[in-house]
């Protein structure tokens, strides 16, 4: 028996796969948390219990089920929601919570006064990356600024995924994926961190040593292996985020692919032959020395429809409160009776970058109903997405090939709405377990067990849902901008 390991965390739940050197899933294990909003704005998790205890029961729940030897489990690779920014002491103790990546706005004013200090364009030019909500070095500077307690006490910055490498190996290690959202921190053109645009955020001795997701970063400690059931030596790689992890679990692997992974947030990712860069959306190294990759996400996506469900399907147990409500939409014609809904109700991330914007249901009148209501929701997520599709595509990277994943995409509606909306088919591949079933193919990769092209087998193509075009659709859509535009001056002042 040869395996590898691989666990995913994502927003409100964290994942775990074995699979063997053909690609067959052996079990699978999962486990919920809860995102903490200690205020409106904020987005927190609990490292020690939400991460390491969710990576330590999984780890024991797939050893208890399939029974395997753990030194047949050849390799581990680990991911994360991110960017993030957990503060940790010398021992790699969390000292706060998790701050977590751009649905948490607290950075605001840090964004405005860094942007001011280091210039728009410099920063874009040096980091590949507009200030937003997403980066982490204003987050980094509001520790400093609000908890200096906290502050005076980091030994380390880290992200998801890197606390959980650092607890498996003691290694304090970061991928060039995820370290390209620390801006101003990364410089994207040198690959490497830099203190050149800002020198009083953070030390950089503080900030994880630079690796490739395929690399391994080393090997599972005494303690870890205690505390997970692993064997003592088996090798861990570097570590990503979440989203990039999805995208290779069904083979977004050379430019023209692109990801769309239907999760909490719709997250978008689309590996380019070079590097592109433009304030609207964002950019990172891929997983792999030389590959480039262009991403974007929105806010609030399933988030978004678990909120529905929970006020308007009270009555309803949450097994049957989706199909139900896929029902009632179902029956409601493309364009909802003529309701518009803005989904930004975190706010919004690519491409309009507006914390300040807010959720909105437009249109309603006595005829409208909750099938409406939520078709109508299904289109503002979908009305978000194509503003995102629009604008890689006004940059000269039209998809050549999108593959959808995550939860969402059991959601039929949801694709179909998205498909017809953008006017770009999407294929669906066989397994959809995500971003854990990605960490298990880089851990292969990295031991050579697999390369590249072996994706294709690991996970086929299963369905392609073709886009029906709606002329409702392509006006709606400008209706849906319109009306952005001529709310958010409102918006801004209701915060």
């Amino acid at each position: 028996m040869s395996a590898t390991l691989g666990i995913d965390i994502g927003t409100f739940e964290s994942k775990g796969v074995l699979v063997d050197k053909t690609g067959k899933v052996l079990a699978q294990a999962s486990r919920p948390h809860k995102m903490e909003v200690p205020q409106p704005g904020w987005a927190e998790h609990r490292p020690e219990e939400d991460w390491w205890g969710d990576f330590t029961f999984i780890c024991k729940r797939l050893l208890s089920e399939t029974g395997i030897d753990p030194k047949d489990i050849k390799a581990v690779a680990c991911s994360g929601i991110g960017p993030c920014m957990a503060p940790v002491d010398a021992e790699g103790t969390p000292l706060m919570n998790a701050v977590l990546y751009g649905v948490d706005g607290r950075a605001q004013k840090e964004i405005i006064e860094l942007e001011r200090r280091i210039g728009a364009e410099k920063i874009l030019e040096t980091c590949g990356n507009a200030l937003t909500s997403q980066s982490v070095g204003p987050k980094i500077l509001w520790l400093q600024r609000n908890r200096p307690e906290i502050f005076a006490k980091t030994a380390h910055i880290f992200t998801c995924s890197s606390f959980l490498v650092h607890r498996l190996t003691g290694q304090s290690v970061i991928d060039h994926y995820t370290a390209a959202n620390f801006s101003p921190l990364y410089d994207v053109r040198a690959q490497n961190w830099t203190s050149e645009l800002v020198g009083d955020i953070v030390e950089l001795e503080k900030l994880p040593r630079l690796m490739w997701s395929g690399e391994i970063a080393g090997e599972i400690t005494a303690s870890a292996a205690q505390a997970t059931g692993l064997a003592k030596g088996t090798p861990v790689t570097a570590g990503t985020i979440d989203a990039a992890a999805e995208a290779f679990s069904v083979g977004v692997i050379r430019p023209g692919d692109m990801m769309m992974m239907y999760g909490s947030t719709i997250f978008i990712i689309q590996v380019t032959d070079s590097r592109v860069t433009d304030p609207r959306l964002w950019y990172a190294p891929w997983l792999f020395e030389g590959e480039h990759a262009l991403m974007a996400g929105l806010a609030t996506s399933g988030t978004l429809t678990h909120w529905f469900g929970d006020q308007f399907a009270k009555e309803l147990s949450k097994d049957e409160a989706f199909p139900a409500l896929a029902t009632e939409a179902a029956a409601s014609p493309p364009g909802a009776k003529g309701l518009l809904v803005l989904p930004y109700f975190s706010g919004e991330r690519t491409p309009i970058h507006d914390v300040n914007a807010r959720g909105t249901f437009f249109g309603l009148n006595l005829t409208h109903e909750r099938g409406d209501m939520y078709r109508a929701l299904i289109e503002g997520i979908a009305f978000g997405t194509r503003h995102v599709t629009d604008t890689f595509c006004e940059l000269g990277h039209a998809p050549q090939r999108l593959l959808a994943v995550g939860g969402g995409t059991k959601n039929r509606l949801w694709l179909q709405a998205t498909s017809d909306i953008t006017g770009i088919d999407q294929i669906v591949c066989q397994k959809t377990v995500g971003a854990s079933f990605g960490n298990a193919f880089l851990a292969a990769m990295a031991i050579g067990t697999a390369s590249k092209e072996d994706i294709a087998h690991w996970n086929p193509v299963s369905q392609t849902i073709a886009t029906v075009h709606q002329d409702i659709y392509d006006k709606n859509y400008a209706l849906f901008r319109r009306l952005y535009e001529q709310t958010k001056d409102i918006a801004a002042e209701l915060t």
